[in-house]
């Protein structure tokens, strides 16, 4: 199986080490960030630095300033905590210089600087909190705004695919610095209900479809109320759950195509370039790895990845619905945390691996080979010669 492992720019900038430190896991990919979110990372191995603290969302390489984004309120934040001017270039260059085929990964709707200096991009609950870090699909100039960064971010010199997380709805899960949102357990259902948008451009959405906005308001808020009470969440009935997927999957389906189609346009022609998305086969999933419907995205889509750490129920639900919708050349690609102090079973990853291709995988994602000891690089080398 084709293994492809996740990489920030700052592992690779300033360590004439790291390319070939990579390659030597046994990975044939990178999956380079070109657009990411704030973060505060380790680096275990950097001659130069033990932690990197991106303050904000930012490109990782310099945008058209003067082009693209001339005139327009909503654009993309520079970076200022990896050295150059062009850190994913810089480290592209070095990993295609091991050997490595390098593809782009790009964080879209998930941008808490955006929210902060322009508040009313941002997702609103039923309550009318705001939540900065989640911009709005459906509002058009946040949409125009993701597609266009998806193009910047994506074709870069050097980036042979991409991979767009977020490209759908975010909604109230996020690793918030010193969270304290966990006195309450938040199920699935409360999560989703506590995800919808009652943003200006969401309500008339949801009049646009016959609904009377109060009415949904007070059946989110009545299926809310005993989870406060520590118990489960109410059913918000056939009709109103009907209202809020017909808005939500629409406009997040929409961005999606558009966004591919957008980036496949903008790549060279012929070039093969390849388009994927982070993605769960639910609709109604939201975050990093958004809900998509498995027909509709390998429609237009090259393929998804998938998130399979865990056991082998979580991979046997993410995998299976995309196999009847695959194409020739469709990649369904089974995304294993290997950071064992994340999570990660580095150990287990050939007998998971396996398992995800009994299911459907034909490649796999590594996250993350800056943030892993050496011992979970280890693990990884040994299990990736045993793959073949």
């Amino acid at each position: 199986m084709k293994a492809s492992a996740f990489v920030y720019p700052w592992d690779v900038v300033g360590d004439p080490d790291a390319a070939a430190r990579i390659a030597d896991l046994g990975v044939r990919q990178v999956t380079l960030a070109s657009a990411y979110h704030s973060t505060r990372a380790l680096t275990p191995r950097h001659p130069r630095h033990r932690i990197v603290t991106a303050r904000h969302s930012a490109v990782l390489y310099p945008p058209d300033v003067a082009g693209r984004w001339a005139g327009r309120a909503l654009r993309p934040f520079e970076q200022t905590w990896v050295a150059g001017s062009d850190p994913f270039g810089e480290a592209a260059e070095a990993l295609a210089g091991a050997g490595l085929e390098v593809h782009a990964w790009v964080v879209l709707a998930h941008n808490s600087r955006l929210g902060d200096e322009h508040p009313g991009t941002s997702v609103r609950n039923v309550y009318g909190d705001r939540y900065p870090w989640a911009p709005c699909i459906g509002q058009p100039e946040v949409r125009e705004y993701l597609v266009d960064l998806a193009v910047e971010a994506s074709v870069r010199p050097g980036a042979a695919g991409v991979e767009l997380e977020s490209c759908g709805w975010y909604g109230l899960a996020h690793l918030h610095a010193h969270d304290k949102i966990g006195g309450v357990g938040l199920g699935e259902e409360a999560q989703y209900l506590m995800s919808l948008c009652f943003c200006e451009c969401c309500c008339a959405g949801y009049e646009g479809l016959g609904a009377e906005v109060e009415e949904l308001r007070a059946a989110v808020r009545r299926a809310l109320d005993p989870v406060w009470s520590g118990a489960a969440p109410g059913a918000l009935g056939a009709d109103v759950a009907g209202i809020f997927a017909a808005w939500r999957d629409g406009v997040a389906s929409g961005l999606q195509r558009d966004a591919v189609s957008a980036v496949r346009s903008a790549a060279a022609s012929g070039s093969g370039f390849q388009v994927l998305l982070h993605a769960v086969p639910w609709r109604r999933g939201v975050g990093a790895n958004v809900g998509v419907d498995p027909a509709d995205v390998l429609a237009h889509a090259d393929g998804v990845v998938l998130p399979c750490t865990g056991d082998a129920a979580a991979r046997a639900a993410v995998l299976p619905p995309f196999v009847p919708h695959r194409r020739e050349g469709t990649v369904l690609a089974a995304n294993f945390t290997v950071v064992a102090g994340m999570g990660g079973r580095p150990s287990s990853l050939v007998d998971d691996a396996v398992h995800a291709a009994e299911l459907g995988a034909d490649e796999i994602r590594l996250y993350h080979a800056g943030l892993a000891s050496d011992q979970d690089l280890a693990e990884v080398r040994k299990a990736l010669s045993h793959l073949g």
